[in-house]
């Protein structure tokens, strides 16, 4: 059997390591032959592809990023897309198809394999945003990160008696916020899912100085105020439509400083979230989800995607995992609000 293997959307530590895991076990268990398509579904589209092996595989586990590269086509908007990706698979004899990718890049696999393309799908995105899992690979990288941030952010938040506003990723869903806001000691968490009050972090943050202590505000790139209106730098989209969000956290400390009269800064983490090497939860987490891709090829699972249920790894239709994006519920989220202004 001859397997492709693409990494699309946004790239995520971990991603190399589902590439080896599926390439270890299905060529030393089964004797497959692997292809990779390079930079996504722009590499499905466009033909451009790579051999993958065992040695090409050797000592790529620690590495962040992806070998295959990635990208946000959407082979879908393309024209003659779905006949041209038919096309490539066609051409290099692909039986299978592994697709990597968060819920774009699974959007589209959810279409392909509605129109008989034979594939499995695993789920990516540092967000955890998507439906179907406990948890993606990558998320625990990201919370890592931004959990490090606040706590140095903290020290020269004290030393200059200032407001920092984090600003972290979380377009629909703020996972990385309140995970890494409650890990960081965060005074106000702010996340999609929950309006908030530009008076009441105001209130929040005067609490804490009122206690002689400098006040940290996390705030995931898709919060909106009361007033609804999403605030971002520019209107642009890609290819999925998506609005290319950041600029609440500088909106935010504006507003924090005029209302307050006290100084306050931002610092968005932004891409340094998705960057480096993958902790080992999500090594250990991706390599589980590469050996279950390849046992559901195995067994003629296709259209769905592995997926994480407490310990276990279960296979979920991809209509099922795609039909709305996990969120933060709120009876989770209002467990934290003790430790808001304090």
């Amino acid at each position: 059997m001859r397997v492709g293997v693409l990494t699309g959307g946004g790239d995520c530590p971990g991603l190399n390591a589902v590439i080896r895991s599926v390439v270890r076990k299905g060529a030393q268990e089964y004797a497959w032959t692997f292809t990779g398509f390079r930079d996504g579904w722009s590499g499905v589209l466009n033909d451009l592809a790579m051999p993958l092996d065992v040695a090409a595989v050797r000592g790529i586990l620690p590495l962040g990023g992806t070998i295959l590269g990635s990208s946000r086509t959407n082979p879908l908007r393309a024209e003659d897309g779905l006949d041209r990706v038919r096309d490539t698979l066609n051409a290099h004899g692909i039986d299978a198809l592994v697709v990597i990718g968060g819920e774009d890049t699974l959007g589209v696999a959810k279409a392909l394999s509605e129109q008989g393309v034979r594939l499995i799908g695993v789920p990516k995105t540092i967000d955890n945003d998507v439906g179907g899992t406990d948890y993606t690979f990558g998320f625990d990288t990201a919370v890592n990160i931004a959990t490090e941030a606040i706590d140095r952010l903290h020290t020269t938040a004290e030393s200059h008696r200032r407001t920092l506003v984090v600003e972290v990723m979380g377009r629909h869903s703020g996972w990385i916020a309140l995970h890494a806001g409650v890990a960081g000691g965060a005074n106000a968490i702010l996340i999609p899912e929950r309006e908030f009050d530009v008076d009441q972090v105001c209130a929040w943050v005067e609490s804490r100085f009122r206690i002689n202590y400098a006040p940290i505000v996390v705030v995931a790139e898709g919060a909106t105020p009361l007033t609804g209106q999403m605030v971002v730098k520019d209107e642009s989209r890609d290819e999925f439509g998506h609005v290319r969000l950041s600029g609440i956290g500088d909106w935010l400390a504006q507003e924090i400083a005029i209302r307050t009269g006290k100084d306050a800064r931002t610092t968005v983490l932004g891409h340094i979230q998705r960057g480096g090497t993958p902790s080992a939860y999500d090594r250990w987490l991706a390599t589980r989800f590469g050996l279950h891709a390849v046992a559901g090829i195995k067994d003629g699972a296709f259209g769905t995607m592995v997926g994480l249920r407490s310990t276990e790894i279960v296979r979920v239709p991809l209509a099922e995992a795609l039909r709305t994006p996990k969120r933060v519920p709120a009876e989770l989220y209002r467990e934290f609000g003790v430790f808001f202004g304090s």
